[in-house]
């Protein structure tokens, strides 16, 4: 997606970010064992190092409650918020506790249980395999899918324009 808005990624203090089908290809993997494996992209990571930077603060918010996300957010050193029947609700416990407003929030996503999140942030971005009920709350949507460098793309961006 072409940037219009230069300014849609400026004034931001928190991005949230979906774990499955935003920092994975929304594939699982499953041994005989039952074990689930997921693929996530490396690259993310500088771009997540980059965010943190510039003093932007990181969140996964996922329904799931796995420990491969445990596993991820801590390697990235990110925070992580598991097992959220309630996205919305936790997003907002969140910003109270941060002190910022929901204008101040960049939430990236890709599927219906994003909904409430995409619909009340500052930024509402998707990834460019999202579900199309989704498609209408996006201000951005990624050139690359989920788990193929969408989180790096807007990381990027994020950089390129709060550069001092």
């Amino acid at each position: 997606m072409k940037l219009k808005d230069k300014n849609l990624f400026k004034n931001i203090k928190l991005i949230v970010l979906d774990f499955d089908g935003v920092m994975t290809d929304n594939f699982v993997y499953t041994s005989e064992n039952g074990e689930e494996f997921v693929a996530c992209w490396r690259g993310d990571g500088i771009g997540l190092s980059n965010i943190k930077k510039l003093g932007i603060l990181i969140t996964v918010l996922s329904t799931e409650r796995n420990p491969v996300v445990t596993k991820r957010c801590e390697k990235l050193k990110i925070d992580c918020i598991q097992g959220c029947d309630n996205k919305i609700r936790a997003l907002k416990d969140l910003i109270i506790k941060l002190k910022i407003s929901m204008s101040e929030v960049l939430y990236m996503g890709n599927d219906v249980n994003d909904y409430d999140c995409l619909e009340q942030v500052g930024t509402p971005v998707i990834v460019a395999d999202a579900h199309h009920d989704v498609i209408p709350l996006a201000k951005y949507v990624t050139n690359a899918y989920g788990g193929k460098g969408a989180v790096r793309e807007v990381c990027d961006l994020i950089v390129k324009y709060n550069k001092i």
